[in-house]
């Protein structure tokens, strides 16, 4: 029984730790711009050099 406590508290910790994780990367700005990212690879221009 001490087992199943021991991880609860451990599922729950990684759980926590996961949605601190979540909360500042959208503080951070991480999720701000979805769109351009994608077409900024279409639009590249630059050739390489041989």
């Amino acid at each position: 029984m001490s087992v199943i406590i021991i991880l609860l508290c451990v599922s729950l910790a990684v759980a926590i730790f996961f949605l601190a994780a979540f909360i500042w990367s959208v503080k951070d700005g991480q999720y701000d711009d979805d769109y351009s990212p994608a077409h900024r690879m279409l639009f590249d221009d630059k050739t390489s050099k041989e």
